[in-house]
């Protein structure tokens, strides 16, 4: 396997707790302060801060809240370092990105099928290129080579620093097939450079022709996922207040109109719901990562037994 540099987006600047361009939000009986965790997640916690404003909460000093998201968590796993579910507390699922599988329009690999069978037969000659190593699109093929019963450590990948890289990577022959943020690739699917194979999310994407990879018989559902996320020592009183601005946010129009203009999938989950899930999916990455051959398959998980914040 092709081993690239990768860039981690490490859990310092994810749970930074001043700059980064904060925001501070208020509602009647609580205060927020929202800090997009690092500059890729500067959009959604803007949005999230707008739509917080026009449901009502006004600009005040508070609680702060970090908007992060999937690459902090596989950034930490591949550093061997604590996750989300050990260094903050889980308020809420925000957004995700719906990832799409492409290939150049004159692929040989006419269909998912085609590619798939590809990929089970030779995954280490079957090229592929996305953003950096470890990062969703690396990720998701890891995902879908383990779906197709593939051998995931010769998956060949190699990772690209910007969206853009990728484009080239792939239509310069250097790559098979591309993974990515659909909102990444839609130019080129719109201009009839690219084709798509297949979308990541359980149901397919509005105004695209492609399948789902569940439709498609690999049982993948993916999303480069954000949420919200309070300090570790944060108190029970504040997470509760924390967690119902959430969901007023996530449920509120402003919300939803946002995520629709970003091309994003609201998928708003709170509370205990949402760190049960948090640690499945950090369970479900670092199993793919140790399948790629990221880290040590001998690592322990990093919950233990015990987590913070009685996780």
């Amino acid at each position: 396997m092709r081993r690239r540099r990768f860039f981690a987006w490490g859990l310092g600047a994810a749970v930074c707790a001043a700059g980064c361009g904060v925001e501070h939000v208020t509602g009647l009986r609580a205060a927020f302060s929202i800090n997009p965790g690092g500059r890729r997640w500067s959009k959604v916690g803007q949005a999230f801060v707008s739509a917080a404003r026009a449901a009502g909460y006004e600009t005040a000093a508070g609680t702060k809240i970090t908007v992060t998201g999937l690459p902090a968590l596989a950034a930490a796993e591949l550093n061997n370092g604590q996750t989300l579910l050990d260094v903050t507390t889980p308020l809420s699922r925000l957004a995700g990105e719906v990832e799409v599988v492409v290939v150049p329009a004159n692929s040989r690999f006419k269909d998912f099928d085609a590619f798939g069978a590809h990929l089970l037969a030779r995954p280490g000659q079957t090229l592929l290129a996305g953003g950096p190593q470890g990062e969703p699109a690396h990720l998701l093929f890891g995902l879908i080579a383990k779906g197709l019963g593939a051998d995931t450590r010769q998956v060949d990948y190699t990772g690209y620093p910007s969206s853009q890289e990728a484009v080239v990577a792939l239509l310069s022959g250097k790559a098979a097939a591309a993974a990515g943020p659909f909102a990444d690739w839609r130019e080129s699917i719109a201009g009839g450079r690219v084709r798509a194979l297949a979308v990541s999310a359980a149901g397919r994407v509005p105004g695209l022709d492609a399948p789902t990879l569940l439709e498609s018989g690999v049982r993948v559902d993916f999303a480069d996922w954000s949420g919200a996320f309070g300090p570790d020592d944060m108190p029970d009183e504040s997470r509760e207040s924390a967690v119902r601005m959430c969901e007023a946010v996530t449920g509120s129009p402003g919300w939803q109109a946002a995520c629709r203009a970003a091309g994003w999938v609201s998928i708003p989950l709170g509370g205990d719901d949402f760190v049960l899930w948090l640690a499945s999916e950090a369970e479900r990455t670092r199993a793919v990562l140790r399948d790629l051959g990221l880290v040590d398959a001998t690592k322990a998980t990093t919950c233990g037994t015990g987590c913070g914040n009685g996780h």
